[in-house]
């Protein structure tokens, strides 16, 4: 169900930065894994590679891309990121899908090259907030010209659940992208679960931006 009411939006609560200071580790990240603390997963995979084109993505955790290619019933090989020690990346079998497991900071080092598309679901709501700006220097570093780049945000109150995932209000958008990408808000859903009370708000929507080339 979409929904148009501007009251509960983050940008409303002057304590919107109450999150800025929250931190998780990588290690922690990976946790989340072994441990199945994985609202954020969905078993359903986007069909972008089902479409024909190439993808790139980036998992800090070995067991959630090892689980992806299980879950999605794909073979796959593994080999070592040369320019960043400790770090591999998997390819399936078809050549057409690339998961790095690294984390998104070292990235650019692999020299992965630039593309047209960027599907931000659950990643800039999980980077630590003070981490915000260099993640998005990194992602439209990335970013061909006239590139696309569709972007998932949450709107829920923070001054009831600390995150992740976290609050990434449009005036934090507009900070982050404004300068360099046209905002257009294509919708916003109402999301709230069963499980969301257990965060202890009482809403919670997911708002769906296109960034496009200035």
């Amino acid at each position: 169900m979409s929904d148009t009411r501007t009251s509960l939006d983050i940008e409303e609560y002057p304590d919107w930065e109450v999150q800025k200071n929250r931190i998780l580790t990588l290690e922690e990240w990976q946790d989340k894994w072994v441990t199945h603390k994985i609202g954020f997963h969905q078993e359903q995979g986007h069909q972008f590679a089902d479409r024909g084109h190439s993808v790139v993505g980036v998992e800090i955790s070995e067991l959630g891309i090892r689980e992806f290619f299980m879950e999605q019933n794909l073979s796959y090989s593994e080999e070592p990121i040369a320019e960043i020690p400790g770090t591999k990346v998997f390819k399936s079998s078809s050549g057409n899908i690339s998961l790095y497991c690294c984390s998104i900071f070292d990235l650019p080092r692999a020299n992965i090259g630039k593309f047209d598309r960027i599907w931000d679901r659950g990643a800039l709501v999980a980077i630590n907030p003070g981490d915000r700006k260099c993640y998005v220097d990194i992602m439209l570093s990335l970013l061909r010209e006239r590139f696309q780049y569709l972007l998932a945000v949450l709107s829920y109150d923070p001054t009831k659940h600390a995150g992740p995932p976290f609050y990434v209000p449009d005036t934090e958008i507009q900070r982050l992208f404004g300068t360099k990408c046209n905002i257009l808000c294509l919708e916003k859903v109402d999301t709230f679960e069963e499980r969301h009370k257990t965060w202890g708000i009482d809403y919670i929507f997911e708002k769906l931006y296109l960034l496009t080339e200035k």
